[in-house]
């Protein structure tokens, strides 16, 4: 069965830090890109990291220098290491792989607080 399966957010205070992961099954993330989204109450959903099936990442203006994309093709797991959260951070993070076919999270939540 092909489940994204993230974890690891929460409630986190600004200027704090969480690591996300992304945990699949039924595929291997060594052969898909993958990236991670955010949507925040009210506002269109939001790309914040890619990371080629090579491994090569990628990331928009409004986090670079701040999220970091990796991986872990052993253990079959993405991650997205997030520094120094703002409030405007804040919203449900889901993880997607794509390649021939395109799989979706139920993500997690991260709030961060002022």
């Amino acid at each position: 069965q092909v489940q994204l399966v993230e974890s690891g957010g929460g409630l986190v205070q600004a200027g704090g830090s969480l690591r996300l992961s992304c945990a699949a099954s039924g595929f291997r993330v060594s052969s898909y890109a993958i990236k991670w989204y955010r949507q925040a109450p009210g506002k269109e959903r939001e790309l914040v990291a890619i990371i080629t099936s090579g491994g090569t990442p990628n990331y928009p203006d409004s986090v670079e220098g701040r999220f970091t994309i990796s991986k872990d093709n052993a253990k079959n797991t993405v991650y997205l290491q997030m520094n120094n959260l703002q409030p405007e951070d804040t919203g449900v993070y889901l993880c997607y792989a794509y390649r021939n076919r395109k799989y979706w999270g139920q993500g997690t939540q991260v709030p961060v607080s002022s």
